[in-house]
């Protein structure tokens, strides 16, 4: 028989009736009880590479085991992929029944009414399992919309088997900028060129967000406006000048390995990223040992850190499936089968009920040391993402590559990215 689900807290319930009453939600109402003998067919969309895949459908034959009438198709890209087919899906009303999602899109999506109000399908959903905080990254103006998978910290991973080879040390936790791209230097000079140090840092946001949190800045303010000065922007890409030029991987070579990272590629040996990555890493690399060691610093014994619970999962407003839709929904963010399946690949588990069936062991071990490892250097989570953060995070990445290819100068990528910034934003 199916478990049973507590329901979603009174106060999100009466916030969510009120919005529905009021004509607010782009969901057309729930639809009749859900009934456990219905055939229904549900498709589900995520980022992510082979071993996500795999782990995913491993969670659905589990959940098939409960829910033998609720069939789900799956799809899955890359990200950038993930998000342009997403927003095309959203202007024709045509978004999959779940898919995962990111807070970096919260406002974006839930503002326009393309996602569920999660207090629509409240016997079907498990929120108690959450703390507050983590809730909140999934809540818009009191309305729950999607909830976390779990949460990362930004790290630095470092293949040990390519250092092995080349007979190189990992980099020290926490070093400065200037000392890690020494590091990669001494990585890129002792293998001949045939292993760089790591890719361009400049070319993600999550870096220069290290930078600014550093000062005591932010990407973004409270009122959604950007929390930089293009001065600030020149800066940091035009730090980058000295790694690109034959320390990290040519972008050109990154271009061709796509859609696997250099990292993946064991084409560097390391690159920082999410630690969630760990497991997928191993998968890409075939690496038997990877390490994670906390990312350089801007300013020591700053806290720069923060509990990133960006990997969430949602509803479409549209679907035809809403209860069905909110069952699967529980089971990937709150069941042990999930927490044991993928263990801290989609994140450290944010549910306690998934965190009781992960076994923490191995690579999943290893994040869980990472993070307590790096406690003094996490510090408040940065304010909601503005409205289109995820296409202005996106356009920072282009924009850093263009740089790497040598088609695009600093100084026009900073226009660049400020004209599109003020075209979003408004």
């Amino acid at each position: 028989m199916p478990r049973p689900r507590i329901l979603i807290a009174a106060a999100a319930l009466t916030a969510g009736a009120a919005l529905v009453l009021a004509g607010c939600s782009g969901s057309s109402g729930t639809s009749d009880a859900y009934d456990p003998d219905e055939k229904v067919s549900l498709d589900f969309a995520f980022w992510g590479n082979d071993d996500r895949a795999t782990r995913y459908n491993d969670l659905i034959a589990a959940f098939n085991e409960e829910y033998p009438n609720i069939t789900v198709n799956t799809s899955f890209t890359d990200f950038p992929s993930f998000w342009e087919k997403r927003q095309t899906e959203a202007a024709g009303g045509g978004l999959p029944d779940v898919f995962q999602f990111s807070d970096s899109y919260l406002r974006q999506y839930g503002e326009s009414g393309n996602l569920l109000d999660l207090a629509e399908v409240a016997d079907h959903i498990d929120t108690t399992t959450f703390e507050e905080s983590l809730l909140g990254t999934g809540a818009l103006d009191g309305v729950q919309y999607s909830l976390p998978t779990g949460y990362s910290l930004w790290a630095n991973f470092v293949n040990d088997d390519l250092l092995a080879q080349i007979g190189v040390d990992a980099p020290e936790p926490g070093t400065s900028f200037a000392d890690f791209d020494d590091w990669m230097a001494e990585v890129t000079d002792a293998s001949g060129g045939a292993v760089y140090g790591g890719t361009d840092y400049t070319q993600r946001i999550q870096v220069f967000e290290l930078a600014l949190r550093a000062n005591g800045g932010n990407l973004y303010t409270e009122d959604g406006e950007l929390g930089f000065t293009e001065d600030e922007l020149r800066a940091f890409w035009e730090s980058g000048a000295g790694i690109r030029d034959g320390v990290t991987v040519p972008q050109q070579k990154l271009e061709e390995l796509s859609p696997k990272s250099g990292f993946g590629a064991s084409a560097t040996a390391s690159e920082m990223s999410w630690s969630n990555f760990l497991g997928g890493y191993l998968a890409d690399s075939g690496a038997s040992s990877i390490s994670l060691v906390a990312p350089p610093t801007a300013e020591e014994g700053s806290k720069d850190l923060y509990r990133q619970a960006g990997l969430q999962v949602a509803i479409a407003a549209n679907t035809e499936h809403p209860e069905a839709a909110a069952i699967f929904l529980d089971f990937v963010v709150n069941s042990p089968e999930a927490g044991e399946i993928f263990g801290t690949t989609l994140g450290f588990p944010a549910s306690s009920s998934k965190l009781d069936g992960t076994n923490l062991e191995g690579a999943d071990k290893q994040v869980a040391d990472y993070i307590e490892s790096a406690a003094d250097r996490i510090g408040d989570a940065p304010p909601v993402p503005v409205v289109g953060y995820g296409s202005l995070e996106q356009t920072f990445w282009d924009l850093g590559k263009s740089i790497g290819l040598g088609a695009l100068s600093v100084d026009d990528a900073v226009t660049q990215f400020f004209a599109e910034a003020d075209a979003i934003l408004g």
